[in-house]
């Protein structure tokens, strides 16, 4: 009996041990790659809570959240795709005024940008008119909002029909950045997270497409609804909507929710 007891206890504790070491996992929209590795590194020295992300286009990760990919927080960049999982009954926004309704953490920016050493001259609305932009890069816009985004200033600008055939879709918006940063794009419609990391700081400049020319980019997090850390989902929300990540959010490019 007592070394049923004892294994029974051995085996009790090395799952507590397993749950214990089971990491924290973010699904995040391709847009935040360059602005949420450090906030993590911040999170897990301030929590003590280990946290992995994944990172692409949003509908991607819907996708994937839909087919039971084991994700606990869902950071998308639209307030679409979490909403649609909220109405699945996949997800929910616990802890907000409106739990079916996305938590809103910040808006993106959309820019055009282009590589100092381009012929093409600076960026500017007047590029999208120059004939020598003979390859445009995108993120897909039926499974990214930037791409959305994107198709919606050329369409107000009216140069959505003319660039229509020279435009480089891209998976995600990190993708399109990578196209023009690489050469395989003249330009690019890209997130302001994008333009603002050092190495496309340092290739490039941007010009920032003004906000009446495309929806808003809200961009959203739910929990998703089969996780087993909820706590930690709430604990890193408080944490991502605190007034000093926010700031930190603001610096990279996205402004803040509140």
């Amino acid at each position: 009996m007592r070394k049923k007891t004892l294994t029974l206890l051995l085996g009790l504790a090395s799952l507590q041990i397993g749950l214990a070491q089971t990491p924290f996992r973010i699904a995040a929209a391709a847009d935040l790659g360059p602005v949420l590795p450090p906030i993590l590194v911040q999170f897990e020295k301030a929590k003590g809570i280990h946290v992995e992300a994944t990172y692409q286009a949003s509908a991607a990760l819907t996708a994937q959240i839909q087919n039971g990919a084991p994700f606990d927080l869902f950071l998308s960049a639209d307030m679409g795709y979490p909403k649609r999982l909220i109405d699945a009954g996949l997800a929910d926004a616990a802890g907000s005024p409106d739990s079916s309704t996305p938590i809103m953490y910040a808006k993106g920016t959309l820019v055009l940008w282009a590589r100092k050493d381009s012929k093409l001259p600076p960026p500017s609305i007047e590029m999208l008119s120059d004939p020598a932009l003979q390859r445009l890069a995108i993120a897909n816009p039926e499974r990214a909002p930037y791409g959305r985004a994107a198709v919606a200033a050329l369409t107000n600008l009216q140069r959505y029909d003319a660039l229509k055939s020279r435009l480089v879709t891209a998976e995600n918006i990190s993708q399109a950045a990578q196209f023009v940063d690489s050469g395989n794009a003249d330009a690019g419609l890209i997130s302001l997270t994008s333009a603002l990391t050092p190495r496309l700081a340092g290739s490039g400049r941007y010009f920032v497409i003004p906000r009446n020319l495309y929806p808003p980019i809200e961009q959203g997090a739910v929990i998703v609804s089969r996780t087993t850390q909820r706590e930690a989902a709430h604990q890193f929300l408080d944490y991502f909507l605190s007034s000093a990540v926010q700031a930190q959010l603001e610096k990279s490019g996205l402004t803040p929710a509140r």
